[in-house]
Order: structure tokens, then C-alpha cells, then sequence
């Protein structure tokens, strides 16, 4: 776990925030932006960071999971949860539309696909999946057992991401969590930073804000960056 910031004054200003953020008719998501330096990703495009992270205490607002097979699986994914089962032959009907293809990848934040079935629908979701990250998880039909706990692992999961500027902007819980559950989830996620990075000193800037509200930025300790 990274021990990067400064605990007291961290919870400080999440409490600071909170407060002084405007309350909304919803369940704000309380954002986390990482400002890098020293990285080029033009010359070294490896340096990009894409990994799924399981967070300590997920945000109290549902992370929606949709799964692609049929058979056994599409039956075992239901009783696992999901929040949508689709055959293949839904996802190719889709396929004159690429506004319904949209709206899919929009509604919800992580796939599994039946792994015997994404061939089949690969060049329809491709173009459109692909470019929002929202390709599905592969999962073989004989692995049909780890559904249940690959549903449970993505519901309290986030992406961190980084696109084509040394900055990651992630989730990492909602105004209604404790100030402590928040720092742990940001702590998690800027112990997956350090370890793709190896050097500390990389992080420049982090930030915490609502999704409506100012940025806030979080006290770094600098005896931990040497």
C-alpha cells in the first residue's frame, strides 16, 4: 500500500472537500487525478499504464457488468449477477447501428465475453468497444466456474488509464464513503502507479475532487519521493 501522502492532512482535505463541494441530487463519485512527470509517450508508448484495479471498499454506486454467452454460461452469469447476459446474436442486430453499440459500451463499465464467442462478434464491437476500453475479459466455457468470482472481483473494480498525456483520472468512491475508506482506495491505486513506474518521484501532482466539484490537491511526502 502506498505511503505516499500524508495521512492527517490527506483525510483533512477529503473531509475539506466534501464539505465545501455543493450537494447534488445525487451520489456524487469522488475522482482521483495523477499528474506524472518524466514520461514520454511518444517515445516510449509502453509507458502507458491500463490495468483493472480492485479497490479495498468499492463506491457506493454499482459497477455494472455485462456478460456475452450463451448456454451454461449465459445461465451461470445470472446467477452470478450480472447486470446484463447478451447472446452473440444480439450484439451482431446491433451491428446496423452503431448508436446502440454506444449506449452499450455507455451503460456499463466492464464485459466478459464467452471466449469461444468473441470471434463472432469482435469486428462488430471492435470499432466501437476498443477506443472507449471497453473490450470484453476473456473467459474460456470450461473456466465457467470463475464467473461468479470474476463478477464479484469487477463489481468493486476500476480501470486506471492512461490515454495520450501523462495524467490518470479514475474513480475511487462517492460522497457518501468515509473519508478513510477514500484514502484507501487512493492508496491503492498509487501503489499500482509506483510499481509500473518503479520511482516514486514520477507522481508530480495528485488531485481529489466531486464530480461537479473544484480539485483539491493531496499533501505529498517528500521524504517518500527521495
Amino acid at each position: 500500500m502506498s505511503q505516499l501522502l500524508l495521512e492527517d492532512e490527506t483525510l483533512r482535505v477529503i473531509s475539506e472537500m466534501k464539505d465545501k463541494s455543493p450537494k447534488r441530487r445525487f451520489n456524487e463519485v469522488i475522482d482521483l487525478v495523477v499528474l506524472l512527470r518524466g514520461i514520454d509517450l511518444k517515445r516510449n508508448p509502453n509507458a502507458k499504464i491500463n490495468e483493472v484495479v480492485k479497490l479495498p471498499h468499492p463506491p457506493n454506486k454499482p459497477i455494472k457488468i455485462a456478460v456475452i454467452g450463451r448456454g451454461e454460461f449465459a445461465l451461470k452469469a445470472k446467477e452470478a449477477g450480472a447486470d446484463r447476459v447478451l447472446e452473440p446474436e444480439e450484439i451482431e442486430s446491433m451491428a446496423g447501428n452503431k448508436k446502440n453499440l454506444k449506449k452499450l459500451a455507455r451503460d456499463y463499465d466492464f464485459f466478459i465475453a464467452q471466449a469461444d464467442m468473441l470471434p463472432k462478434i469482435v469486428r462488430y464491437i471492435g470499432p466501437v468497444f476498443g477506443p472507449r476500453n471497453k473490450m470484453p475479459i476473456n473467459l474460456p466455457v470450461t473456466a465457467v466456474s470463475q464467473l461468479p468470482s470474476t463478477i464479484e472481483g469487477l463489481k468493486r473494480s476500476v480501470r486506471i488509464r492512461m490515454k495520450d498525456q501523462p495524467l490518470i483520472h479514475v474513480k475511487v468512491g462517492s460522497r457518501d464513503m468515509d473519508p478513510e475508506g477514500i484514502l484507501d482506495n487512493i492508496r491503492t491505486i498509487l501503489s499500482v502507479i509506483e510499481r509500473k513506474y518503479e520511482d516514486p518521484s514520477k507522481i508530480a501532482k495528485i488531485y481529489v475532487k466531486t464530480t461537479m466539484g473544484s480539485a483539491y490537491e493531496l499533501p505529498i511526502s517528500f521524504a517518500k519521493r527521495r
